[in-house]
């Protein structure tokens, strides 16, 4: 990852103390957490619907995430399906003491659009 110029992210957040586990380093879940939120904003870049989470598959986790890190969530379209998008999301962390960015997480996602009754729709019109 980082080889790419000129991306733009679906989301960043620069982790914080609170994003911690047990260990010190950023828990997972929260990373998970941020993984559905890039995948939805990408989602809604595609076509603009209320999307929700099916499946989050293939999550690997690289490397660690600390504190003060500014991570940045790179969405990919893989597949559009009559009501689903599968996204890839690669998750970079910009380390705060080396400026260097660090492929910690990639993850697939499906997120399926769907209507004002949580009943699935059509992802283009």
């Amino acid at each position: 990852m980082g080889k790419v110029k000129n991306r733009i992210p679906a989301i960043r957040s620069v982790m914080m103390p609170r994003d911690t586990n047990h260990l010190g380093s950023i828990f997972g879940g929260h990373i998970l957490s941020l993984i559905d939120l890039a995948a939805g904003q990408h989602a809604r870049s595609i076509s603009p619907k209320k999307y929700v989470t099916k499946v989050m598959r293939e999550v690997e986790f690289i490397a660690p995430v600390y504190v003060g890190d500014a991570v940045s969530f790179y969405c990919e379209t893989v597949k559009i399906g009559t009501t689903s998008v599968t996204i890839r999301v690669d998750v970079e962390a910009l380390r705060a003491d080396c400026l260097n960015n660090i492929s910690v997480t990639t993850a697939e996602v499906i997120m399926v659009a769907i209507d004002d009754h949580g009943k699935p729709i059509s992802v283009i019109n």
